[in-house]
């Protein structure tokens, strides 16, 4: 139970990634606060997961809105007297195109959630975290910010570079008040998302799914398409006190994909 005693706020809970690290925070014992843009949603995985909901909140808020990242900080203090931890999952990242395609209308909209959203949670997460002595900051990569994709996504991935580099910053500016900063970086994740991405292209190219899956799966030391819950797994690790003394990291996912660099 890594995480007993703990309060921890998830950014961009919805089917994949983002409720999976819900799930295990309740797993290993914390206390959870949900966050997304769709009410209905949260509400349905909160009583799911916690039917009698006492030692879950559902929050429903816009993490490029300023006011609303403070109101959802705010709601975690009422409800549970504190905050531990943030896992920031929320992302913009169906936007497409190459640096002929992408429109400044692209750039702004990317950056507006992937960087300036997710810097401004932090922010507000600050004061609540360094009250409890300390705490962690997790956000979640992506390997595209310096290899190249599998589709052009260059804002999308500029957008994480400039994430990775904030961390670091923030990292550096938050040690003081013993409040850590860390990156996860996954790879494919088998979740709906690339199980979505399989049955398209085994449409597209008029293969059997099984086919296009082998296609990814080649890519892998290890042979497996790590799943969602294998970052989740990851992420939830870096809330708890076995990390207390690792900041300014940043940890592939990616079944050794890529080893070096």
């Amino acid at each position: 139970m890594i995480l007993a005693g703990k309060t921890v706020l998830v950014s961009g809970v919805g089917d994949g990634l983002g409720g999976a690290i819900a799930r295990r925070v309740l797993r290993d014992g914390g206390k959870l606060v949900l966050g997304a843009r769709s009410r209905d949603k949260l509400e349905a995985l909160a009583n799911e997961l916690d039917p009698e909901g006492a030692r879950s909140l559902a929050h429903a808020f816009d993490i490029s809105d300023e006011a609303a990242c403070r109101g959802i900080v705010d709601a975690a203090v009422a409800r549970f007297g504190g905050l531990d931890a943030m896992v920031q999952v929320a992302a913009l990242d169906a936007v497409f195109g190459n640096l002929e395609t992408t429109r400044a209308e692209d750039w702004r909209r990317v950056m507006e959630v992937n960087v300036i959203g997710a810097t401004q949670l932090c922010r507000a997460c600050v004061p609540a975290l360094a009250a409890r002595g300390g705490g962690a900051l997790v956000l979640i990569g992506s390997q595209s910010y310096a290899l190249p994709p599998d589709t052009p996504q260059l804002a999308y991935a500029a957008s994480k570079g400039a994430l990775l580099s904030a961390s670091l910053q923030m990292a550096f500016e938050l040690g003081a008040q013993k409040i850590r900063v860390n990156t996860v970086i996954p790879t494919w994740m088998w979740g709906p998302p690339v199980e979505g991405y399989v049955k398209w292209q085994a449409k597209e190219r008029g293969v059997p799914e099984a086919e296009i899956k082998a296609g990814i799966e080649a890519r892998f030391p290890l042979g497996v398409i790590p799943a969602d819950d294998d970052v989740a797994e990851v992420a939830v690790l870096f809330c708890s006190d076995r990390m207390q003394m690792v900041t300014g990291q940043y940890l592939r996912v990616d079944a050794g994909e890529k080893m070096t660099g």
